[in-house]
């Protein structure tokens, strides 16, 4: 019975035991770590890596800024900045304190950059008095799972000096903006905005657009000759005359070498050939990437990340899905161990023949921060042919960019062959060049080389003494060409270059003048706009040492001692602040006002009311309003051109789409009349129809006038 009641008791206690350990594992399994990043693209992706147990949410970028409708920095409390809920956010910032309440475990896992840091440095605040969940921060440079696993397993502390970083960018951008708009409100319109850097890289646009207008080409002339030998046809130009560089202002001085050596006899002088090592480039920078987007692809700065962004946070790539690059705002070439040992394992089984005996390094510049590494893709093996069907037409064009650059660079030298040959006829020496890649090496993998470029042209098979005959003298004109207007790779490689703005800015930059209408876009070059050239008189002549380059990129190294933790940001503010205000403060009140100094009569008489018309600038360019506003509000879009379709009789204005900033022409009589360009149309009249000109640019012409009638091929180049 004692033994009866001693299995009854055992039994008893090994349910109840059994029951507390099942109680337990429900309370284990019912642990849950919130990770907060800041897309649901990327929320999406790293949910699938950990698994159960993780709830992943977005925070959709910052919840908790500066409020937009005023300064909010206390000026005598060392500038510190008053911080609230942004609009329109409070509902997502109370959903997430309801996770971060359930949670066991909070990983604040924004990005690795000082924009990231602020986000998870308000997160952390907000939750942790409102949680008992222990609350972190991870990092990672790549969203794959190796990556996401690792940096949960080794959660570390906010650092404090990167938010201080960010703090002191956005109190010192706060306090110029917010001094500057006002000033400008009152001299030139109600509604204009400037910025510290913005402003910077308005100076240099409209300082390059008085570099173009003031330019006076010169005229030139170049020789080309065609020999024969039999059949070949061997064409060159002319180097030397009198064994010098030929100086040929006009058609008489090309005509006066033709008559002297047009009977001269023709002779093979020289044959070389020269070989060329070709390096391979170092992976991507942001920068680079933008640069070599918008050379090879045409893409626009903004749009360039946009992709980047995307093939970042994940792609579906069958049944998983992939982060295919790493994080796409850096300033550093370095690259990781594990990654040199993926790409040479795929190169020894790809392109054995063309992998160094040991890992190409490259020199990080002196200036870059060195936070993440470059831009490349994450597995080798996801080559752009094997990702191609997963993605958009432009998402796999900037991922082959990115592959091919990364790539190659772990590759072995290319060398090219270049061949001259000089031809003597009498005083004049001609010269046919060609070359060719002879030995491939990075080129192996790099699929938008183009085939002028891999086969060089074709090289005639003469030799030495070979007499030629001289079939004909083609003499060319042409003009000197002056400085180019800025596009999206210029722009962002002169800022690179002067050390204005960081990896993350250079878009935006560029975005914000357009959404100013302080710069146009005018077939991929920055043009400003009277409004922007107006702008930038005023801010360049009142703060020359604030818009200047010089004094953005001492800001840029500033902040960069902050995030090092060897500058005191509140120190910063104030050996800034009080010189600026004061200056702001005196053209406040001696500064002559510009307001309606634009407005152009134009002679036509309004509709509604009979007063003139006026052409007004305005934040959008130039329209026609009636001068009898307040109490007539007629307005109007200014007509650049008649409309091209036979008897329609309306006039082409510019117009926006909604919710795409790119401008296009139209016509005045839509919908009836659907016509449509995206060229600018020009006051010039094709003398061939007599239908307008429109502005282009192409590489092979420049810019140049082309007709608009489809069926009229008249052009006229700027030279």
């Amino acid at each position: 019975m004692a033994t009866s009641s001693v299995k009854k008791t055992t039994k008893k206690k090994t349910t109840k035991t059994a029951k507390t350990t099942k109680t337990a594992e429900k309370t284990t399994s019912g642990k849950t770590t919130l990770v907060v990043v800041e897309s649901p693209a990327k929320a999406k992706t790293i949910e699938k890596y950990l698994g159960k147990g993780y709830i992943v949410k977005a925070s959709m970028g910052h919840l908790i800024d500066l409020p937009k409708s005023r300064l909010a920095i206390e000026i005598d409390n060392n500038f510190q900045p008053e911080y609230i809920t942004v609009r329109g956010r409070a509902a997502l910032l109370k959903e997430l304190e309801k996770d971060a309440k359930k949670a066991t475990t909070v990983l604040l896992a924004s990005d690795n950059d000082r924009e990231g840091e602020a986000i998870a440095w308000h997160l952390y605040n907000d939750f942790v008095p409102k949680t008992d969940a222990s609350v972190r921060r991870i990092v990672f440079n790549e969203i794959t799972p190796v990556a996401i696993k690792e940096a949960v397993k080794h959660p570390a502390d906010i650092d404090e000096n990167k938010v201080n970083a960010q703090k002191a960018r956005r109190v010192l951008d706060r306090l110029v903006g917010y001094n500057l708009s006002p000033l400008l409100w009152k001299k030139v319109k109600n509604g204009l905005s400037a910025g510290r850097v913005q402003s910077v890289a308005l100076r240099m646009i409209c300082e390059r657009e008085r570099e173009v207008e003031n330019f006076f080409p010169e005229e030139y002339w170049t020789l080309d000759a065609e020999f024969t030998e039999g059949r070949q046809k061997i064409p060159a130009q002319l180097v030397l005359y009198k064994d010098k560089k030929p100086d040929l202002k006009n058609e008489n001085d090309v005509n006066k070498i033709i008559e002297v050596i047009k009977n001269e006899k023709c002779v093979i002088t020289d044959i070389k050939e020269t070989d060329r090592t070709v390096k391979p480039k170092p992976p991507f920078t942001t920068s680079k990437l933008q640069q070599a987007a918008a050379t090879r692809l045409g893409f626009t700065s903004k749009k360039t990340m946009q992709l980047a962004q995307q093939l970042y946070e994940g792609i579906n790539i069958g049944s998983s899905r992939v982060g295919l690059i790493t994080y796409m705002r850096t300033d550093s070439v370095r690259i990781s161990k594990t990654a040199l040992d993926d790409v040479r394992s795929w190169l020894s089984s790809n392109y054995p023949k063309e992998l160094p005996p040991s890992p190409i390094e490259y020199a990080v510049g002196s200036k870059a921060q060195d936070a993440h590494e470059a831009i490349r893709p994450t597995y080798t093996k996801y080559t752009p042919d094997y990702v191609k069907e997963y993605l958009s037409r432009d998402q796999h064009r900037l991922y082959t960019l990115i592959w091919e650059a990364f790539v190659s660079s772990q590759m072995a030298n290319a060398k090219s062959r270049t061949t001259s040959i000089d031809i003597k006829a009498g005083d004049a020496l001609f010269r046919v060049t060609a070359g060719k890649i002879v030995e491939k090496g990075f080129y192996s993998v790099i699929k938008l080389l183009s085939s002028k470029e891999e086969t060089g042209g074709t090289i005639p098979k003469v030799n030495k003494g070979d007499v030629l005959k001289a079939e004909k003298f083609t003499p060319e004109q042409h003009f000197t060409q002056g400085p180019s207007r800025y596009t999206d790779a210029s722009i962002v490689k002169m800022l690179e270059e002067k050390g204005i703005g960081r990896p993350s800015t250079y878009a935006p930059i560029i975005s914000v003048l357009l959404e100013r209408y302080y710069v146009n876009r005018t077939n991929k070059q920055l043009v400003p706009t009277p409004l922007g050239r107006m702008i930038n008189d005023i801010l360049v002549e009142s703060f020359p040492d604030v818009i200047n380059e010089n004094f953005t990129a001492l800001v840029e190294t500033q902040l960069d001692d902050v995030e090092e933790g060897k500058r005191e940001w509140p120190l910063m503010m104030k050996e800034f602040f009080f010189p600026f205000k004061k200056r702001v403060d005196s053209l406040m009140s001696t500064l002559e006002s510009v307001k309606g100094s634009m407005d152009i009569q134009t002679g036509e008489v309004c509709e509604l009311c009979g007063k003139p018309m006026l052409k007004k600038l305005g934040r959008f360019g130039y329209f026609l309003a009636c001068s009898g506003f307040p109490s007539c509000h007629n307005t109007k879009s200014v007509s650049l051109a008649k409309c091209p379709r036979p008897g329609c009789g309306g006039s082409i204005v510019a117009r926006k789409s909604k919710g795409n900033s790119k401008e296009f022409y139209g016509c005045t009589n839509y919908p009836k009349c659907d016509f449509i360009t995206y060229f600018k149309p020009t006051s010039t009249v094709c003398p061939k129809c007599g239908q307008f000109m429109v502005e282009k640019y192409d590489k092979k012409h420049g810019s140049f006038k082309s007709c608009i009638n489809p069926e009229c091929s008249y052009l006229h180049t700027e030279e």
